[in-house]
């Protein structure tokens, strides 16, 4: 049953987690498994970012109340159910006898603290938007919660795929200790944390589900690509991600390793500075902008094929996609009327920030654009950032113009794709129209699917009229796996070690 889309409901899909989620105790016990990413975490709060990378490494120290599994189904975690009381109440039930690593209980004290540090007045957390519609959370019992909104909120459960983190352990240490000496119910725990070069984690044997079969998980950050398939083609580690894909025959031909893929949930855009006043907040130049792109050629030339063009700032994974939009086609003439129109006919000049290594070909991609861009007469200054400068410029409202980023959710939902990024004022928002923000209000509590759905296409024909972003493409996620690790890709972008096994 897919939660988002149900919700006259309870909750009860039973302990299929602990067979979805389960692994191999029954599996022969493997040492250690080497996982590559682009980046290294930014944190181990896991209420204090909104970035995979650092995603994939907190996954193993804590758990969640719902989680999802490979088919991207929402299923019961720490929860064991969940139902609507009312149009503003939602009751969660608890596994009972699970801890953390430090003993503590986990119960529903430790939902409510960690809803509460997020939800709190002058909360910094850039999930926040995520969680505010709830109003307050009441415990009830050791096992009960209940969770009251301030309007209703159809999606409840899945925004409580956020990790539960210990409440007396943070309260006798603070926030900043926590952050770099991580205690969950995961697992995994931390052993060590060398910032910009690895995570290494260790098996908890205590863990609920059971002992992972892995007993030793290592999170290396290697931004360059070359490195991360010599260092797989050496087998000095066992899964790579964002393989570009010019170099799958690189991977492939040592014979030691394999490449797999799957369409992910994460869209690729170009954010515009659209809230600043300036050229950017002209919609005539911001549809120029899109004009000016060739995303055909771009997933043709840089990604090799693998990537789909976007028509809105949606996949169609998730809900509230509207299958008839069309997009901006390339047409460089169009993007130069619209220029002379918004005033412009010797063309403009604007500041692009990139990363690098944080999504396939980021750099590359970006720096096609400019060659694109320019034959529209704009000219665009490149600035590449390391990700964690990237992060801090956008979460700062440094950025000058338009900066490339990539979002993902682990909502499939409308919602979490728009609201946080444009609804007027959020921390991830550099853009404001009352209209889609009216749009978006409604369909955050709207419990009719078909009604809400329809608020979610009006929005997005305002977004193409009023474009907040270039329109990219839906990322195909690619990556090199040893030959003898048995791991399948999901459309989340999670890596669960635990999920891991060898086949010696």
């Amino acid at each position: 049953m897919r939660i988002k889309q149900t919700w006259v409901l309870i909750l009860c899909i039973a302990v299929i987690a602990a067979g979805v989620l389960g692994c191999g105790s029954e599996q022969e016990r493997e040492t250690k498994v080497v996982i590559a990413q682009g980046v290294d975490a930014r944190t181990m709060d896991p209420h204090m970012h909104a970035e995979t990378t650092t995603t994939n490494v907190l996954i193993h120290i804590f758990d969640r109340l719902f989680t999802r599994d490979e088919d991207m189904e929402l299923i019961p975690h720490l929860a064991e159910e969940a139902k609507v009381m009312d149009d503003l109440i939602w009751e969660i039930t608890l596994k009972e006898g699970i801890y953390f690593h430090n003993g503590e209980s986990f119960n529903a004290d430790s939902v409510k603290f960690s809803i509460d540090r997020i939800i709190k007045p002058g909360s910094k957390s850039p999930v926040v938007s995520s969680l505010n519609t709830i109003d307050q959370v009441k415990v009830m019992d050791d096992v009960t919660v209940r969770i009251i909104t301030k309007v209703p909120d159809p999606i409840l459960p899945n925004r409580l795929t956020l990790m539960m983190v210990p409440k007396e352990y943070i309260l006798k240490h603070g926030d900043e200790y926590f952050a770099e000496h991580p205690v969950g119910t995961g697992p995994y725990e931390l052993v060590s944390w060398t910032r910009d070069e690895e995570v290494v984690l260790q098996a908890n044997e205590e863990y609920w589900l059971g002992p992972p079969a892995i007993e030793t998980v290592v999170f290396r950050s290697i931004p360059e690509n070359s490195v991360r398939i010599a260092e797989l083609q050496t087998g000095s580690v066992d899964l790579i991600v964002n393989v570009p894909p010019h170099q799958i025959g690189s991977v492939e031909e040592t014979g030691h390793s394999r490449v797999v893929s799957t369409p992910s949930g994460r869209r690729i855009y170009v954010q515009l500075v659209a809230d600043q006043g300036g050229k950017i907040a002209d919609p005539k130049v911001r549809q120029a902008l899109n004009y000016a792109v060739d995303v055909p050629e771009l997933i043709e030339t840089i990604l090799d094929g693998h990537g789909y063009a976007s028509t809105q700032p949606l996949t169609p994974l998730d809900f509230g996609y509207h299958p008839e939009a069309e997009g901006f086609s390339y047409d460089p003439k169009r993007a130069q009327e619209l220029l002379t129109e918004a005033g412009y006919p010797e063309g403009i000049s604007i500041q692009l920030d990139t990363c690098s290594g944080r999504y396939v070909m980021d750099r590359e991609v970006a720096e096609a654009l400019i060659g694109q861009m320019a034959e529209a007469g704009i000219e665009a200054e490149l600035t590449v950032n390391e990700w964690g400068v990237h992060i801090e410029k956008l979460l700062e409202k440094q950025m000058e113009h338009a900066f490339l980023i990539g979002v993902g959710t682990v909502l499939f939902d409308a919602d979490a794709a728009l609201f946080s990024h444009l609804r007027s004022g959020e921390r991830l928002s550099y853009y404001s129209n009352e209209e889609l923000d009216g749009l978006l209000d409604q369909a955050r509590q709207e419990m009719d699917l078909k009604t809400r759905e329809n608020f979610y296409h009006q929005a997005i024909e305002v977004i193409l009229e009023d474009p907040p972003f270039i329109f990219l493409h839906q990322q195909e996620d690619i990556y090199g796996v040893h030959e003898d690790l048995q791991w399948q890709p999901r459309a989340d972008e999670l890596i669960y070690a635990y999920h891991m096994s060898f086949n010696r």
